[in-house]
């Protein structure tokens, strides 16, 4: 398929041949496209190796220099997988010397004006809303959806499956299977559409609440809760505790007081 003649591309970058690239678009130096990509009007490319069938919409720029004053030109880059959706004027950047790149999963969206910063590491079948914007080294696990507006520190995780409100602050890390909402955000409760559209069993989704309101709703310190949470035989619950464990900023807490709305998704 056609590059149109108006494009610009690094004479180095490798493409394949049945890439579309629009007119005024840009790739640049250290850039590999894989086979079935179409590139719209504008967009720009750069110091990036992207997979097959991705979708990049006008004006988006991908792989670009991270927002980090720390940062000095040092050869990094932006990794992405297969059939991911990127449309007008996101911003994908690439890595710093910490961790020498940003990687993005395959089967995205990035609505637009949605914002992945340097040292990122974004899963599959992950759908950013408009205007979402995640700071630098954070991780956000396969199958979350996060409302447009939204914002993460850097440094936090979002686990799988999780659901993020709409405008919410993401100071903390959150649980896998959750719903966060609100500024400072808070858990509201389980991602129960979430989890069943994924094909998790009922009698795992009963074991998860379970361990939800052990860990969040019971009043137990986190470590007593966590280890009364371990006797519950469920890969999923066993997943939240080791997320939890495992967090160094600590994780987003329900409000002080249980709102009508949570108790009815932990039901």
């Amino acid at each position: 398929m056609p590059i149109h003649s108006t494009a610009v591309i690094d004479p180095n970058a490798k493409i394949d041949s049945s890439v579309e690239i629009g007119p005024y678009a840009v790739v640049g130096p250290h850039t590999a496209i894989g086979a079935g990509c179409i590139i719209g009007a504008h967009a720009v490319i750069e110091r990036t190796q992207m997979g097959k069938n991705n979708r990049i919409f006008p004006g988006s720029y991908i792989g670009g220099a991270p927002q980090d004053l720390k940062f000095s030109g040092e050869e990094t880059l932006l990794i992405m997988g297969d059939s991911n959706t990127v449309r007008e004027c996101v911003t994908l950047n690439r890595g710093t010397v910490a961790t020498g790149k940003t990687m993005i999963g395959s089967n995205c969206l990035f609505m637009a004006y949605s914002h992945v910063a340097h040292d990122c590491v974004i899963g599959n079948h992950v759908i950013f809303a408009n205007s979402v914007a995640m700071a630098g080294h954070i991780e956000v696990g396969d199958f979350t959806v996060v409302g447009g507006l939204a914002a993460a520190h850097q440094h936090t995780r979002i686990g799988r499956l999780c659901m993020i409100g709409g405008g919410a602050m993401i100071p903390k890390d959150v649980p896998p299977f959750c719903m966060v909402q609100g500024d400072r955000a808070t858990l509201k409760g389980l991602n129960l559409l979430g989890l069943r559209r994924a094909g998790v069993s009922p009698n795992s989704v009963k074991l998860i609440k379970e361990a939800y309101r052990v860990l969040f709703m019971s009043g137990m310190p986190l470590e007593e809760a966590l280890s009364q949470a371990e006797s519950i035989r469920c890969a999923e619950a066993r997943e939240m505790i080791s997320f939890i464990r495992s967090s160094k900023r600590g994780v987003i807490r329900p409000a002080p007081r249980v709102s009508q709305q949570e108790e009815e998704f932990v039901a």
